[in-house]
């Protein structure tokens, strides 16, 4: 999500190579690889007044990426860079999806962590889970009335109102730093926040759950606005958000880019809302590469490379945003979602159930049912079939395990049979296919960020239950075999 323009190293020596490696004798004194045989003709050297520049001072080339990705604005790296930001062998990018984090070398897997990016707590915004609110850096001068309207929040549930107070008063706030950083943040028009979603979007998701959830908290949304920027209020306040729109859009930012941690600055120790800039623009993935760790000597994020990670050059560096929650949950939040969710899950109502442990032997999968994971090792080869929406039907079909009694064939056939049917059920209660939602989505590509996202989302829904059914199919084969 941000840009490619590499920090580099200095990369020139003051020697050359080719050149060493014809003088296979070299030493200081005459002896090289010219011709000095005594017939040969010496020519006299052309000399310039005009000599290059010395080759520690030229600027490295900048290398193109192999990718389709477009590098983010330089200047992006520059308002933080001279606010002590570090990064280190990554580079900012920027894409059909928003801006993101990508190796931009290899890295060979380490005993240790390492350390990507460094981002000190003066750049972020900073607010105490519990009362007494406290905020670092305090920003928010004392008696200034956008702290009543924070103070005036649940406790409880109100975090993102918070946070969006905070981070709509630091874009008013004078030499502000998220005044620079707010210029990359994504606009009204390019999140997908369901916030912001339209009666149409919502009507778009197939899940009138999850719609109803989306409208109460757009209503909470715009009651918090109308009952604390109304006509009396101060100018300092009504500028800051002068239509219920813009209010949303920083609740939609908050909610999606908030991290939540433990921090400890000197002796004290607290939970926290953040918005963390940088850090804020790694994508999530079930799988990561990276996590966070906050240093407190000196009150500074780290984002570190997994120890004894594999990366390569062009690969997206990614966090685990959230662990164990299913789509819905995802997109009330963040606004996406995953087929490949392993934590995804649908409700059978029948009596039929499957051996759970020939079920996860026939898939490889092994580990308690908190922690399942796939070992690829004993899968033959070029076997992909086994992904996480496979580990969440592991997670999700109703099974049975009796010690060491071993399953009876038919009769897992016959659960088996009773399982795909109600896959079948539940897909026949949707008023479209999953090939009509991809055709749709492959039919609009100029659409709306949250219409296109209500359908991605109707689509992994559908997507999953087929991989279900598709893995049932598999089970029966291999456990009758």
């Amino acid at each position: 999500m941000a840009s490619s323009v590499p920090l580099h190293h200095l990369t020139h020596s003051f020697s050359n190579p080719q050149l060493l490696q014809q003088c296979k004798g070299w030493s200081p004194g005459p002896r090289c690889p010219f011709n000095t045989h005594t017939k040969t003709r010496i020519r006299p050297i052309k000399a310039s007044m005009g000599t290059p520049p010395f080759p520690l001072f030229q600027t490295p080339p900048v290398q193109e990426s192999p990718s389709q990705l477009e590098p983010a604005d330089p200047d992006f790296y520059k308002i933080g860079y001279v606010r002590s930001m570090r990064a280190y062998g990554i580079e900012f990018k920027e894409g059909p999806d928003g801006f993101g984090v990508y190796a931009s070398k290899d890295v060979e897997p380490l005993r240790r962590a390492r350390v990507i990016m460094e981002i000190p707590l003066e750049l972020m915004l900073t607010i105490r889970q519990k009362l007494p609110w406290m905020f670092f850096p305090d920003i928010v001068p004392l008696g200034h009335p956008i702290f009543d309207i924070i103070n005036s929040t649940n406790p409880e549930t109100d975090w993102d109102l918070r946070l969006a107070c905070l981070l709509l008063y630091a874009f008013d706030k004078d030499d502000n730093f998220w005044q620079l950083y707010g210029d990359f943040l994504p606009s009204a028009d390019e999140c997908t926040s369901l916030l912001l979603a339209t009666e149409e979007d919502l009507s778009e998701l197939q899940d009138p759950d999850l719609a109803s959830t989306m409208r109460k908290q757009q209503e909470r949304v715009i009651e918090f606005w109308e009952k604390n920027w109304h006509s009396a209020v101060p100018l300092k306040i009504k500028r800051l958000a002068r239509d219920p729109e813009r209010f949303m859009w920083a609740v939609s930012i908050a909610q999606s880019r908030c991290i939540n941690m433990q921090i400890r600055i000197g002796a004290l120790v607290q939970d926290s809302n953040m918005l963390i800039p940088y850090a804020d623009m790694l994508n999530h993935s079930f799988q990561p590469n990276c996590f966070l760790h906050w240093r407190f000597k000196d009150r500074m994020l780290e984002v570190m490379i997994n120890a004894g990670q594999r990366i390569r050059r062009g690969d997206e560096m990614t966090i685990n945003y959230m662990n164990g929650q299913k789509n819905d949950m995802f997109m009330q939040q963040y606004g996406f979602s995953s087929s490949v969710n392993p934590w995804d899950a649908i409700h059978f109502s029948g009596n039929a159930k499957i051996h759970l442990d020939s079920f996860l032997s026939v898939f490889n999968i092994f580990g308690l049912p908190e922690e399942y994971y796939h070992n690829s090792q004993l899968s033959s080869g070029g076997d992909s079939f086994v992904d996480g929406a496979v580990i969440a039907a592991a997670r999700t079909l109703p099974t049975w395990s009796d010690g060491d009694l071993p399953p009876i064939p038919s009769k897992e056939k016959k659960a088996v049979k009773v399982l795909q049917e109600e896959c079948q059920q539940m897909l026949a209660q949707f008023p479209t296919t999953s090939r009509q939602d991809q055709k749709l989505l492959d039919s609009m590509p100029e659409a709306r960020k949250t219409l296109e996202t209500a359908i991605k989302y109707r689509l992994h829904r559908k997507l999953f239950i087929e991989k279900i059914i598709h893995a049932l199919e598999i089970y029966q084969d291999r456990i009758l075999f």
